[in-house]
């Protein structure tokens, strides 16, 4: 394919500017997993169960015919993902550039008349907060090695221009009860071309400052959503009030939790919550921080206070939806603040899920 990438909004050729998001109805060559036309993908597949449902995706766990391969199969039909082919287009290219240990991994792409299907590695071990509240035991030295882990793989997610712009626990899977966390859902992520990207996305409570005033945007915002995993410094059911307190830093230590937490862990998050993204760590300075590279995360068990922050924040939907950006220019503009750059293309909402499927319940107090 020789066409140019576009701008979606304008039809322009690609701008990483305000106010504009990819359009990868042609990927690059070297980021193409071209896509294997069939007819019917009974012909390919042997469907057993739904696994979880999306905007504009059934996700199901299907057996590859005449073996025992199973994978996670993400089915989009294409009368839903009309105008917003992009979307699919943009998810396969980062998932063809990326082969880390610690990424769900993209092994296969078909499409029919009627589907685009994307055959994905099978993560059967749950969700991060799944396995804390089955052990038995769990230390802050824990916490430091798993955050090491997800740091090392954004650093390599980083350093091939990708910004997964979804970082938060419940992307965060386990292929199997043994194994390490691997980052999963790729359906925001977007390659940087330039130094900064424009098109705001991603999850209210851990979406970065510069995201919402509309400012252009780079890898930090990761950064900035790693802070936020554990105990969410930001909340409240009022999206207003949220996007005010994230666009002035505004959180505290809580003490029920935080006292039981070393000094170290406290100024490492400092680090990665910092308002500027320009101040902010990136993925290597914080990689060299002492409570993850020295000795400084403590022993003491944590387990208990995890739990219940768990128990107390992680159970509803409201605080797992994403958003484009303009869901939330009214909000800024009712907070008094002026966005910067043009206003976004309107795309509406739009979800994703994971192979571990979805979760009721109604967003608790904080």
């Amino acid at each position: 394919c020789l066409r140019d990438w576009k701008a979606e909004s304008h039809g322009a050729p690609l701008d990483a500017g305000r106010g504009t998001s990819l359009h990868l109805s042609c990927a690059p060559p070297d980021m193409l997993l071209l896509k294997k036309h069939i007819e019917d993908i009974s012909s390919i597949y042997e469907i057993w169960e739904k696994r979880g449902l999306g905007a504009f995706s059934e996700v199901v766990l299907a057996q590859v015919q005449g073996s025992a391969h199973l994978v996670t199969l993400k089915c989009i039909p294409k009368k839903a993902l009309r105008g917003k082919e992009a979307l699919v287009e943009n998810e396969i290219a980062v998932l063809h550039r990326v082969s880390h240990p610690n990424i769900v991994s993209l092994k296969d792409v078909h499409e029919s008349p009627s589907h685009p299907y994307l055959a994905m590695e099978l993560v059967t071990g749950g969700e991060l907060f799944d396995r804390i509240m089955e052990l038995s035991s769990y230390i802050e030295k824990d916490t430091s090695h798993l955050v090491g882990q997800v740091l090392g793989t954004v650093s390599y997610l980083h350093s091939l221009g990708i910004v997964h712009q979804d970082l938060k626990p419940e992307n965060l899977l386990y292929a199997t009860p043994f194994e390490d966390s691997k980052i999963s859902d790729f359906g925001l992520s977007k390659i940087q071309a330039g130094n900064m990207l424009g098109t705001a996305c991603g999850t209210p409570g851990y979406v970065a400052p510069e995201l919402l005033e509309q400012k252009p945007y780079g890898k930090a915002v990761d950064v900035w959503a790693l802070g936020c995993v554990g105990t969410p410094p930001f909340y409240d059911e009022s999206d207003p009030e949220l996007f005010s307190q994230i666009l002035r830093a505004s959180y505290e230590f809580n003490s029920s939790y935080w006292d039981d937490i070393s000094e170290s862990a406290k100024d490492f998050i400092r680090h990665l919550l910092e308002r500027d993204p320009q101040k902010r760590f990136t993925c290597q300075q914080v990689l060299q921080h002492l409570w993850i590279s020295g000795v400084a995360a403590l022993d003491r068990n944590i387990l208990g206070s995890v739990s219940e922050q768990i128990q107390k924040n992680f159970s509803w939907t409201h605080w797992k939806r994403v958003f484009n950006a303009t869901s939330f220019l009214h909000h800024i503009r009712k907070l008094g603040q002026s966005p910067e750059g043009e206003e976004a293309s309107e795309q509406g909402m739009a979800q994703h899920s994971h192979p571990g499927g979805l979760r009721v319940g109604q967003p608790p107090k904080w």
